[in-house]
């Protein structure tokens, strides 16, 4: 067995795990009615993001979608603007048990079916769709600053790599640089306060005095206490050498949004910006 298939080993056991956190909260959810448990909510979504994560990297990709629909509506629970009704919560448990079927046959999974589920998803938030920005928070893809430039923190110790980086993203905004991780948590503490929020973070993920991993974790933890879900708050893609594929999936744990692998693909991190800020001038 390779070290990728390892990986992929360990990834789907889990995913096992975080299904069943996933499905356990969607029935105490339920139980509860409309009434919104704020940590039990964000305890759902972070174990269902990290399905969602590792699905992209071992490009499972029906398993990605689906857990990307269900993180979608638990976003919109977590927001506010989804009451969690018993009827929309079994909608989820549904897809949440076909989520578990996929992960239990995974060399199967991209041939499934899902198309059903994906209606019933379709149709629980189809009348719950508001704009976030009318509740306080940006909407996802809208840059913090006008004139369509983004505001950008590239968190790297290597200089070479740094110095490419630093050249492709400044042709789409400001430029910031932090060396480590401790570095990089101030930046973005000291831009939120300031009321200059960061739109996307590039952060490698080995790093000394604090590594990326616990760097996304804080940033995370920042984004909470000033009332930033993390599904509006910045994008931050991981970026790591091949030996240190672990620590990529144990960073979508932390909620971050994206990897790539070094030597940085940048046609690929155009992709993912593209992706996290589609119709933004510029990202084309």
């Amino acid at each position: 067995m390779t070290n990728l298939d390892e990986l992929a080993a360990e990834y789907l056991a889990e995913c096992c795990e975080h299904m069943a956190t996933v499905e356990t909260g969607l029935l105490a959810m339920e139980k509860g009615g409309a009434e919104i448990d704020r940590e039990l909510v964000n305890r759902i979504f972070r174990a269902m993001h990290s399905v969602k994560g590792g699905a992209t990297f071992f490009n499972l990709l029906k398993i990605r979608d689906l857990a990307q629909r269900v993180e979608d509506a638990l976003a919109q629970i977590r927001s506010r603007t989804m009451v969690p009704t018993p009827d929309r919560v079994r909608v989820l448990l549904r897809a949440a048990d076909k989520l578990r079927e996929m992960i239990q046959n995974p060399d199967g999974s991209n041939q499934a079916d899902i198309s059903e589920i994906v209606a019933a998803m379709a149709g629980l938030s189809a009348d719950t769709r508001t704009s976030a920005g009318k509740r306080g928070a940006p909407a996802a893809g809208q840059a913090s600053q006008g004139g369509g430039h983004l505001r950008i923190l590239l968190v790297e110790d290597d200089f070479a790599s740094r110095l490419v980086l630093q050249t492709f993203l400044s042709r789409y905004g400001e430029c910031h640089i932090a060396v480590n991780g401790r570095e990089a948590v101030e930046a973005f503490r000291s831009a939120l306060e300031r009321g200059q929020k960061y739109d996307l973070i590039c952060m490698d993920i080995m790093m000394p005095e604090m590594d990326g991993r616990e760097a996304v974790r804080q940033v995370r933890t920042i984004e909470e206490t000033h009332g930033i879900l993390s599904t509006y708050g910045v994008k931050i893609v991981m970026t790591t050498a091949l030996d240190d594929l672990k620590e990529v999936i144990r960073c979508f744990r932390e909620l971050c949004d994206a990897y790539l692998i070094k030597p940085i693909d940048l046609n690929k991190l155009l992709g993912h910006m593209q992706s996290f800020f589609a119709g933004l001038r510029g990202i084309q």
